[in-house]
């Protein structure tokens, strides 16, 4: 079984070793000793720094955690691999475009190959609801293409996501938002000169 005392360990002797947390070896599912919650259900990734943010809690950190394997299954396996993140009536909202509403759409307009499009993703933050089973993350994303000359394109944004866990005991995405990256600093308030 995967507990909270063996994450908490393994932060502190990858942020002394300055290296980052990479889960060694699948995580089964089920109950995690004397937390409360469960344990992961998807592939090992990248865990945020607690020792940056002191005050997480262990449900921010479990939220953490399944980012990170989302982020690290996408980078790998692309759109693809996107859609299978979510709940059976998970939504998708971007700039701009209609909500796309369910797993199945959801997979049917991911269908990005990681070899032509990266899109990746750092959590900044994250937050557990009080019953342990429902919290969300946000943070800064990133794509990364090219256009017909070959030459780079560069998107960046915010996004927020809601997690849930269903009945299984599993985590999946409840909704996924993104937006354009803010205005620099003071651009948002100058008038445009005549």
């Amino acid at each position: 079984m995967f507990s909270m005392h063996r994450v908490a360990v393994k932060i502190l002797l990858c942020t002394l070793a300055a290296c980052p947390l990479v889960a060694q070896s699948p995580v089964e599912v089920g109950p995690v000793a004397a937390s409360g919650y469960n344990a992961f259900a998807q592939s090992p990734a990248i865990i945020s720094n607690p020792l940056s943010q002191p005050t997480l809690t262990p449900g921010a950190l479990v939220l953490l955690e399944l980012e990170g394997r989302f982020s690290q299954a996408v980078s790998e396996g692309g759109g693809k691999a996107f859609g299978t993140w979510f709940a059976e009536d998970g939504v998708t909202l971007n700039n701009g475009k209609p909500a796309i509403l369910g797993r199945t759409a959801i997979a049917a307009q991911a269908q990005w190959d990681p070899k032509t499009y990266q899109l990746s993703w750092t959590p900044q933050g994250a937050q557990m609801g009080p019953s342990n089973d429902m919290g969300f993350t946000w943070g800064h994303y990133e794509g990364r293409s090219k256009d017909k000359n070959g030459e780079p394109v560069v998107i960046s944004g915010r996004y927020f996501t809601i997690w849930k866990k269903l009945p299984n005991g599993t985590w999946k995405v409840a909704l996924d938002a993104s937006a354009d990256e803010p205005p620099a600093t003071k651009e948002c308030c100058v008038l445009p000169k005549p």
